[in-house]
């Protein structure tokens, strides 16, 4: 099936954001027996990093490869490359096996989990914002040629 390249932002924020949200979850219930001012700080310093190393690269540089396709229309899945699809598989793979393996205990699923959802919900956020001002552009550029 294929859209609109600026679709693909739209796709690629309902990913990311229901990743995101998902991982979120999983950290917010893991909470309920852990909380604790210092696993606060320590979820914000996960999200801090997870935002500026990762995913807030990630949003401006899919963004850029997104928006320069020549053509207009594109496969829907063109709003991963290859190492995006490994990224995330991996992470899944990963934190199911580290779940399910009980090998971190659920302080450290609440700590991690929560900034790294949190993180990955604003990509999610981050790629429907560029959406929208694309789509907006779009429109006023339309509107000021008739």
């Amino acid at each position: 099936m294929k859209v609109r390249k600026k679709q693909l932002l739209l796709a690629a924020g309902i990913i990311w954001g229901f990743a995101g949200i998902n991982i979120l979850r999983i950290g917010i219930l893991a909470y309920r027996q852990n909380w604790s001012v210092r696993n606060a700080l320590i979820s914000l310093a996960v999200f801090a990093v997870f935002r500026a190393m990762v995913f807030g690269k990630l949003v401006k540089k899919h963004t850029a490869r997104i928006m320069n396709y020549t053509e207009e229309k594109q496969f829907i899945l063109k709003f991963f490359d290859v190492k995006s699809f490994c990224i995330m598989a991996f992470m899944m793979s990963f934190g199911i096996g580290i779940r399910m393996s009980g090998i971190w205990p659920d302080s450290w699923i609440a700590v991690f989990y929560t900034g790294l959802g949190t993180a990955l919900f604003l990509a999610g956020t981050g790629f429907i914002s560029r959406y929208i001002k694309v789509h907006s552009l779009g429109r006023r550029s339309a509107a000021a040629e008739m």
